[in-house]
């Protein structure tokens, strides 16, 4: 099995460390590049990975994951061009940065491939999307998507609906998350105490998730057999729909694609 080096171990680079080691990963086969000592002391002890410089990575691995903040994607890159060849295999969870980007700044023929993973990485539950770039082939992406599948699910698409990806599974967890805050608010407004609606809201979405990935139905069918006629479900519905609830949630995800279409231009 490939070594591979992780170059940056912040949130997202400590869930993919995290997914690789269960998934069976040994401690030799995987570095870390992490500028922090106090950081890179906590995930040798965490998951028993040491802490290299950057030449070293490259010159240990030959899978090389960019998981930095992507303000400090162009510095790292001016440390890496010396090094890497295309012998490599470059993957970016760097959000926003296009494998162009890469392309330009490393060797000729350095293989790049952009994911857009989320946050669930850190649960195994993640939904990630590979693009290849100008030099990735069929093996380059088969590698990234077998890497990415022990945190998750994985699919490939073209890099030019990356900032869709973004806006949708890439931000889409805040979302939900804002969707339970509210439901949670509104049990305790109710008179639930909030470890109580709390553990109700969950479950639900638990509950939901599932008939969604599992019952192989359209949503409005499963939302039409909660709703009974002139019940409570049919109330809240319409006063979703009256606040204007679903158009608002489809400007806010075209926002979030702006936004990152914007980001990716300052590359």
């Amino acid at each position: 099995m490939d070594t591979l080096a992780i170059f940056g171990a912040g949130k997202l680079g400590e869930a993919l460390l995290s997914g690789l080691r269960r998934a069976g990963r040994t401690p030799e086969e995987i570095v870390i590049v992490e500028r922090y000592e106090e950081r890179a002391a906590f995930l040798l002890e965490k998951y028993q990975v040491r802490a290299v410089a950057p030449a070293e990575a490259v010159a240990h691995a030959r899978t090389l994951i960019v998981a930095v903040k992507p303000q400090d994607v162009g510095v790292l890159l001016d440390s890496l061009a010396p090094v890497v060849t295309p012998d490599h295999l470059v993957v970016s969870v760097a959000a926003g940065i296009p494998t162009k980007y890469y392309e330009q700044r490393l060797a000729d023929g350095v293989p790049v491939i952009r994911v857009m993973p989320n946050t669930p990485a850190l649960v195994d539950e993640a939904m990630s999307v590979v693009s290849g770039g100008a030099h990735a082939e069929e093996k380059h992406l088969a590698a990234a998507e077998a890497l990415l599948r022990p945190v998750g699910k994985v699919r490939r698409l073209p890099e030019s609906q990356q900032d869709a990806v973004t806006a949708l599974s890439g931000s889409g967890p805040a979302y939900f998350f804002f969707l339970v805050e509210a439901m949670i608010d509104a049990g305790i407004l109710l008179g639930i105490p909030r470890d109580v609606a709390a553990d109700l809201i969950v479950q639900s979405a638990l509950g939901a998730a599932k008939m969604l990935s599992e019952a192989g139905t359209h949503p409005v069918q499963l939302r039409e057999a909660v709703t009974s006629p002139g019940g409570t479900t049919i109330a809240a519905i319409r006063e979703l729909e009256r606040h204007g609830v679903r158009a608002a949630l489809i400007d806010a995800i075209e926002a979030a694609r702006n936004r990152s279409v914007e980001l990716g231009h300052l590359y």
